[in-house]
């Protein structure tokens, strides 16, 4: 016989589960982004208790020595276990600081696409204690040179199918930057060499005390972002941003047993801090492609036993776009995790490629605030709490368009918007939740912040972006204020754009502005000039297309046939509404 107090308890137990179902849905998830806020500095605290660096290259460094056997890499078929990229980021080390002449807080400019080097000479420049700035290998030109200059890096280092580029810039780069190629030998002037040097280095690790510093706040990369205006910013990435960024797998309920697939280039955030350093704070492995293939997406997924993959919204997209196959959901993949995905698509790639967790998240590089959607919420990218606002204070305001700025009062506040309504996503600067700002640039990084927001005194950082909450608390993107477009995963600045444009000699002067694309992402866009032709020469487009494509200057430039019309509306000051939740 049960005692007669164990059915009481029982109905009790049920009925306190069922009151959480219905007044509290998302507790557990809203538990678990405390736990994530918790974990990044427990993880730090523990470390420094081991007298191990908290970072995240300490903690490869770790793992090279308790694991060291275990795959960390697959590239093209090929493995590199933990103590192998150890030992080759210690030859690439122990070269740079003798023959390169590298120090402690110098920089050094990147200029890879994927492949096993990135991460050798990488890891090898942060156990030097450089700011590794990361170059995106699709710009060129003005652009690029703009990039490598206001960073102001000792050395560039540039991969072998980067030569072309070098060519390029080489005659107008800076004299006083030394050139490294990861090649055995080069017929360029006054270019060193890195392969040949690395076969007799030593494969002794530096000295301890060379490595990043363990001050949380100290910068270790720099990664460009277009932001809203004009050319690209070096935004400052710290150990503290690092680590964040990392500890998104785990958060997402990714284990060291996972298997993650990157086909995103690693000189953005996503692949390089969400991915390979996620991947080193789970001890996991990570395979890693050239670039991305739709077409062999899910043979490799088959191929490595792939159970975690990385996405931007235009990859799933191009996945539902092939044409369908037998087998398709014979995958052992379990999470998705990335940004931008439409709603749609969405739908469309669980139904089509089996039971995947699609884990979607908002944040930007720059930013000091991200968003996760642990609830699989089709089309939201996030869910905030009173958990999350306790640790990352941050608010949806109005915005004024005509003026293009955020709306004050005629006491000089900003406003909230309601549940509903799209409004300017702002979050707190303060000691726990600091923006870094932009590399040598004071004014565009003052120009992100907001003063006296709420009230006197009180500091905001302006994400740029537009979203709604909705009653749940979920969060929706709704558009990017500024002058910029996405096209392929890319934020676009419409000012560069226009300054390439105008290098043209039969055109006299060019505005470009964002358009939508059928068939394309809803943030993604395309860019469309209105023009004024010199010597009444129209604007030639395929002439632009050989000059600036195959010249390098704007690597996303594609030619599109069609004629195209713009809307043209009166705009009225009323509130912006989310209807479709």
């Amino acid at each position: 016989m049960l005692p007669s107090w164990v059915p009481g308890v029982a109905v009790g137990l049920v009925s306190l589960h069922l009151l959480q179902k219905l007044l509290f849905p998302y507790l557990w998830h809203d538990l678990r982004d405390l736990l994530q806020a918790m974990g990044c500095g427990l993880s730090a605290a523990v470390r420094r208790v081991r007298r191990q660096l908290p970072t995240v290259l300490g903690r490869f460094v770790t793992l090279a020595q308790e694991q060291p056997h275990k795959p960390f890499l697959i590239y093209d078929g090929r493995v590199y276990t933990y103590q192998d990229v150890d030992t080759r980021s210690n030859q690439v080390a122990q070269v740079f600081l003798h023959k390169g002449g590298l120090k402690k807080g110098d920089t050094v400019a990147l200029l890879m696409t994927n492949e096993p080097d990135f991460i050798h000479v990488w890891f090898g420049l942060a156990k030097l204690g450089c700011v590794v700035a990361f170059l995106n290998s699709t710009i060129r030109s003005k652009s690029l040179l703009h990039c490598i200059s206001s960073c102001e890096p000792k050395l560039l280092v540039i991969g072998a199918d980067m030569l072309g580029t070098l060519k390029e810039i080489l005659p107008s780069l800076q004299k006083d930057i030394d050139v490294w190629v990861v090649t055995k030998d080069s017929t360029l002037p006054s270019v060193h060499t890195l392969l040949d040097k690395l076969e007799g280095a030593s494969e002794d690790p530096v000295p301890v005390h060379l490595h990043c510093d363990n001050d949380l706040k100290s910068s270790v990369l720099y990664i460009f972002t277009s932001g809203t205006t004009g050319l690209p910013k070096a935004a400052v990435i710290t150990n503290l941003q690092v680590l964040n960024a990392a500890g998104g797998l785990w958060a997402f309920g990714a284990t060291k047993n996972d298997i993650l697939y990157i086909t995103l280039p690693l000189y953005h955030s996503s692949a390089a801090l969400v991915g390979i350093c996620g991947c080193i704070e789970l001890g996991a492995t990570c395979v890693l492609r050239k670039k991305f293939s739709a077409s062999n997406f899910w043979n490799d997924c088959k191929k490595y036993n792939v159970t975690l993959i990385q996405y931007i919204g235009e990859l799933c997209r191009y996945l539902c776009n092939q044409p369908v196959k037998e087998g398709e959901k014979d995958h052992k993949v379990r999470l998705a995790i990335g940004n931008g995905i439409r709603s749609d698509v969405w739908r469309e790639f669980l139904d089509r490629f089996g039971n995947i967790k699609i884990c979607e998240f908002y944040g930007t590089t720059e930013g000091n605030i991200s968003f996760l959607n642990h609830a699989g919420k089709i089309g939201a990218v996030g869910r905030t709490n009173f958990f999350h606002k306790l640790f990352s204070p941050s608010d949806l305001i109005k915005y004024n368009f005509q003026k293009d700025e955020p709306f004050r009062n005629k006491h000089g506040w900003c406003e909230k918007v309601k549940k509903g309504e799209a409004g300017l996503l702002i979050s707190k600067v303060n000691t726990k939740n600091p923006f870094f700002g932009y590399a040598g640039n004071e004014r565009e990084t003052e120009k992100k912040l907001l003063h006296d927001v709420f009230k006197k005194g009180d500091l905001y950082l302006n994400s740029g972006d537009l979203m709604v909450q909705d009653q749940e608390n979920f969060l929706y993107f709704w558009d990017r204020i500024g002058d910029t477009f996405r096209w392929k995963g890319e934020n676009v600045s419409t000012a560069e754009v226009s300054d390439v444009v105008g290098m043209l000699d039969f055109v006299q002067d060019a505005n470009v502005y964002g358009v939508l694309v059928p068939g394309n992402d809803g943030n993604d866009r395309n860019f469309e000039t209105t023009k004024i032709s010199a010597g009444g020469m129209g604007l030639h487009f395929m002439k632009l297309w050989e000059k600036k494509h195959n010249g390098g200057r704007l690597g996303y430039f594609q030619p599109m046939e069609g004629k195209w019309s713009t809307f043209k509306m009166r705009m009225e000051e009323n509130a912006l509404t989310h209807t479709d939740m």
